[in-house]
């Protein structure tokens, strides 16, 4: 039932695609907006989406030809440009649209497979790394927090009360605001993850952890693909023209730290990145894209130039720092089948057909 739902969907997205692109909107809607450039944003870049989907969060992932699909669609319309000539394009309205490729986290089979897909085709890209987690073999919080609820889901009962019960005694919060999400992801250990991460701390996150490694055991043999980059792939990278920028020291989802910690996830980082590379770091990655008041100005007295959030909405005082962003991931843009379809990707791009997630600023003042 839920394959054929999914496919309904994808037939319907489809079919409203395949009739827009038809009457000429997305090229309308492109001439309308061309004074914000289009940044899209990826994580993983897989060889098997399938294979490693069973071993990780799926839209967390694009397969290396799926990313090469959405390359060329994009590049039928648009200059890909690089993170360096951002500000010129955020404040003059370009002859032809222009795009710029990101990848936050920082994970090695970007470097393994996204990094010579884009020397191939001549793309110029920002990486944003976990400064605190490069060259380690620690997992993303939210990388061991997906693995470990997915192992313990398969052991609770399958009620959101029970999940909640569970979750009580790593002293998480489970406020009545956020119960209807317990309740919708309380089978679904990405969607839970996610529901867990976007109201806590850091410091939470570890508790959660730390409880659910006691309760199911630690995290063992985890996917290869889920370990950082190294020092020495991020200088080589750096060296051919991959601007390296800042994704904060422990993907601290900022709207969640306390004030005192906003400084050291943003400048300590900066920091820690500059003294590898030895050139200026100045693009910003907000975690989540999830950013607020306090967060836009720790961003901005840290001394980053560009900041990049997934939300419409930019801070009039900062704009440069709030730059939003559109997420791909392999399953973005197909049709009923599973196949890649262009026309869904055009009317994403200009806005059409994203679907919807409310804006963090509006929930973050």
């Amino acid at each position: 039932m839920a394959d054929t739902a999914v496919m309904a969907r994808r037939l319907i997205k489809q079919t409203i695609a395949s009739a827009l692109c038809r009457t000429g909107v997305p090229a309308t809607l492109e001439a309308l907006r061309r004074q914000v450039p289009l940044v899209t944003g990826y994580h993983r870049v897989v060889e098997d989406f399938d294979a490693s989907a069973r071993q990780a969060m799926p839209a967390m992932l694009v397969s290396r030809d799926m990313l090469e699909r959405h390359l060329d669609c994009i590049g039928r319309r648009h200059d890909f440009i690089a993170p360096e000539e951002l500000g010129k394009y955020l404040h003059t309205r370009p002859a032809r649209p222009v795009a710029l490729v990101t990848f936050d986290d920082g994970y090695r089979d970007v470097y393994e497979h996204a990094w010579p897909l884009l020397k191939r085709k001549g793309i110029p890209a920002c990486l944003f790394v976990i400064s605190d987690l490069v060259g380690t073999d620690r997992l993303q919080l939210h990388d061991e927090l997906y693995l470990l609820l997915s192992r313990a889901l398969a052991d609770w009962p399958a009620s959101a009360k029970a999940v909640a019960r569970h979750l009580a005694r790593a002293r998480v919060p489970v406020g009545r605001d956020a119960w209807g999400r317990m309740v919708r992801s309380a089978s679904d250990a990405s969607v839970l993850t996610l529901a867990l991460l976007r109201m806590s701390s850091v410091c939470s996150v570890r508790e959660l952890i730390a409880q659910l490694s006691l309760e199911v055991g630690p995290v063992e043999g985890a996917d290869p693909g889920l370990m950082s980059v190294t020092w020495p792939m991020v200088a080589e990278m750096s060296r051919g023209g991959m601007t390296i920028g800042s994704h904060t020291r422990s993907h601290a989802r900022l709207p969640c730290e306390p004030l005192g910690a906003l400084a050291a996830e943003t400048r300590d980082s900066r920091y820690a990145i500059e003294s590898q590379l030895g050139a200026p770091v100045r693009h910003f990655a907000y975690p989540d894209g999830a950013f607020n008041r306090a967060s836009v100005r720790a961003v901005a007295d840290a001394g980053y130039e560009f900041g990049y959030t997934t939300c419409a909405h930019r801070d009039p005082g900062f704009p440069d720092l709030t730059v939003p962003r559109f997420l791909l991931w392999e399953r973005s843009s197909v049709g009923a089948a599973g196949e890649f379809v262009p026309d869904i990707l055009e009317c994403q791009v200009q806005g059409v057909l994203q679907g919807g997630r409310s804006c963090t600023w509006q929930s973050h003042q």
